[in-house]
């Protein structure tokens, strides 16, 4: 799972639908003219106006960019910053319409219709007010501190900012329980079983020494490392104290505040049942996150179904893995050999950690079996934040800072080392580092030809169904070295089939919490504290995970497409070339680009785009 740009998933689930950033690469389209046309110059420069917007309104996510305009400040997420950004996406599409699609290039055209899309899609949900969901269990203010990671702390100025960030914390605080609060009135609230979680992240936050507070982490860390050499022991002394002062007069006290809101107000208000069924016009809610998730027009139900023919095919496929391992006993005791046996698992986390790093490794001089071009950014693995890990799932990845000062991370969960099979470590390390996330996220990031919002694109069926699709490249890549391993492959694509039924099951059939948990323990090997963190983070983020399943099913069919088009003269370089070399795409319109390059033809605009421009 990609987490983009860093941000908690929590602002994940609002800025899904309303990050609409723009700008323009430092380069055009081989088939533009040499000089562009007026209506590219118009697109281009409400793309490079969009994308400075996004990241003044966004300062925390373009910190974590690496654009430090904005490094001393908190997102504004009042009410009215809502309202204001919900009329300019609306004055937005105005201003496209006035650029005639017709008269721009094939690559702006595609980019016209990209840009579009995004701003459609925002206007079309501002009536079910996801951003009334700023916490859940995942992410939120609750750990906004983990923003810190992913800043540079190497010069004294970079420390004045965080110490603004914490003086000015009572302000987001504010707006955040203004949000919380509007949900209250409104109904839109998630179930008590995951927001009951939230309390004990509150409670880490409440300290009484400030240098125990992750707040202050940054300040740890510059006194063990050589990072911030530039500053003079006298200012480290002198900010340290600032911001110690702030974290006991700001930051503590915002979170006595919430704690104290959150126990009296919000959690008795929240949902005894799961499901979006529940909240207001949940119905279309939901069809809505399925629709923008998945960017398909499939149904609840639709999906619901092809999780269930999916689920029994790969059943069939660990069936015959079985029999290749010399298992004699059914699925269901196998998976229970695969939960408990104790050669599956390491008595320490730090173990874990370091087998992790070695896979990584062996995993990286392979790629040259599938891929001709490959990112120049470099990642790493690292564990999961101790504050999260034990309600949050297996691991996830973190991109890289477009400036290039952070490599990309692969984050993974050591809390309970004898939950984390050795069997899942395989698939994982492909999903979540490479070939996966972070081959596909760098490379696009590194596409100078592309604009900003394409190079930082967030379609989760593209981002996660590519992932999945490279869990299965280790067949062919020669890195699932036995039958359990091959297992865990199968488990992890039986993870993502039974995700498609419980979510659908959960928020669109009205299944309760039990009857999710139990299907999941009948399909899947997967340990039960795993398991009951998945189906929680349905549960907080309706929709999400559906996009898994469906993104690699449709890369898997094209890719059949074009093997039965060439058959022997079928290169897989270049067909992963071709899927990856415009960014992110929406599942349909990667579908369209791919067959309009097959045929030699210049794309044609959606539907949707060809109403709003006639």
């Amino acid at each position: 799972m990609a987490l983009p740009s860093a941000r908690a998933l929590a602002a994940a689930l609002l800025l899904s639908f309303t990050s609409l950033a723009g700008g323009c690469g430092g380069h055009r389209d081989a088939s533009s003219p040499s000089a562009p046309s007026e209506p590219a110059r118009r697109l281009h420069a409400l793309f490079a106006e969009e994308w400075d917007r996004e990241m003044r309104e966004h300062p925390v996510w373009a910190s974590e960019l690496g654009d430090m305009r904005g490094a001393a400040l908190w997102d504004d997420v009042s009410l009215a910053a809502e309202a204001r950004r919900a009329a300019h996406d609306k004055d937005v599409l105005v201003r496209l319409d006035a650029i005639p699609r017709g008269d721009l290039s094939r690559e702006d055209a595609l980019s016209y219709d990209l840009f579009r899309r995004r701003y459609e899609d925002a206007v079309a949900g501002q009536a079910f007010r996801l951003y009334l969901f700023p916490v859940n269990q995942r992410g939120g203010v609750q750990t906004s501190d983990e923003v810190a990671d992913a800043l540079p702390f190497t010069t004294a100025k970079h420390f004045e900012d965080w110490n603004a960030r914490l003086t000015s914390f009572p302000r987001y605080m504010d707006q955040t329980i203004e949000l919380l609060r509007e949900g209250v009135r409104t109904g839109m609230t998630h179930p008590k079983v995951v927001m009951q979680r939230v309390v004990a992240q509150i409670d880490k936050q409440i300290v009484t020494d400030p240098t125990k507070s992750p707040f202050f982490d940054p300040y740890q860390k510059a006194a063990t490392t050589t990072g911030a050499a530039s500053v003079t022991a006298a200012e480290r002394e002198r900010l340290a104290s600032e911001a110690k002062r702030a974290i006991a007069g700001a930051v503590v006290p915002s979170f006595e505040k919430l704690k104290a809101f959150w126990t009296t107000t919000y959690l008795p208000a929240c949902k005894d049942e799961v499901g979006a069924w529940q909240l207001p016009n949940g119905s279309a809610l939901y069809a809505y996150l399925v629709r923008t998730h998945t960017t398909t027009e499939l149904t609840p139900d639709e999906v619901h179904a092809i999780g269930l023919r999916e689920v029994a095919r790969i059943r069939g496929e660990m069936e015959a893995v079985k029999a290749k391992a010399g298992f004699k006993g059914s699925l269901k005791e196998l998976w229970e050999f695969l939960r408990t046996d104790p050669q599956f698992y390491f008595e320490d986390g730090r173990d874990l950690l370091v087998a992790y790093r070695d896979l990584a490794k062996r995993i990286d001089p392979l790629l040259v079996k599938a891929f001709r071009e490959l990112p120049r950014t470099p990642y790493g693995v690292s564990p999961i934040p101790a504050a999260i890990a034990p309600d949050t799932t297996t691991a996830y990845y973190r991109p890289p800072a477009a400036d290039g000062s952070r490599a990309g991370t692969f984050f993974v969960n050591l809390y309970e080392p004898k939950a984390r099979p050795k069997w899942e470590m395989t698939a994982l390390t492909l999903h979540e580092s490479v070939p996966g996330h972070h081959l596909q996220i760098a490379l696009a990031m590194e596409q100078e030809g592309l604009p900003q919002f394409r190079r930082h694109g967030d379609y989760t069926a593209f981002v996660e169904g590519w992932a999945l699709y490279a869990e299965s490249l280790g067949e062919e890549m020669g890195v699932y070295e036995d039958p359990y391993s091959k297992l865990g492959q199968l488990t992890y694509e039986m993870w993502r089939a039974v995700r498609l039924v419980v979510d659908t099951g959960i928020h669109h059939l009205k299944w309760d919490r039990q009857r999710a948990i139990d299907f999941f323990l009948e399909n899947a090997p997967k340990a039960e504290l795993d398991v009951v963190n998945e189906v929680d983070r349905y549960i907080a983020w309706p929709g999400q995970a559906l996009a898994y399943k469906i993104g690699e099913l449709e890369i898997t069919k094209l890719r059949k497409e074009e093997t039965a088009r060439l058959g022997a003269a079928f290169d897989l370089k270049t067909f992963h070339a071709r899927v990856l070399r415009s960014g992110p795409l929406p599942l349909d319109v990667l579908a369209r680009e791919l067959r309009a390059a097959a045929q030699g033809e210049a794309p044609k605009p959606d539907a949707a785009t060809t109403a709003a421009t006639r």
